[in-house]
């Protein structure tokens, strides 16, 4: 169970840089997308918390 919720978290870091990098902010503005280590973190924790919530 342990297993799958962080396996989640990793998934949803590696999507987190993804989109940092496919999509990203070229200004600077965005608050979650101009920093890779800020997207990658987002990512992460909406991954756990997903991953976790669908083990209930």
């Amino acid at each position: 169970m342990m297993l799958y919720t962080l396996a989640s978290a990793v998934g949803g870091g590696v999507l987190g840089f993804a989109y940092y990098r496919l999509v990203g902010c070229r200004t600077g503005a965005c608050p979650i997308t101009s920093s890779p280590y800020i997207s990658t973190l987002y990512g992460a924790l909406l991954g756990y918390l997903i991953g976790a919530s669908a083990r209930m």
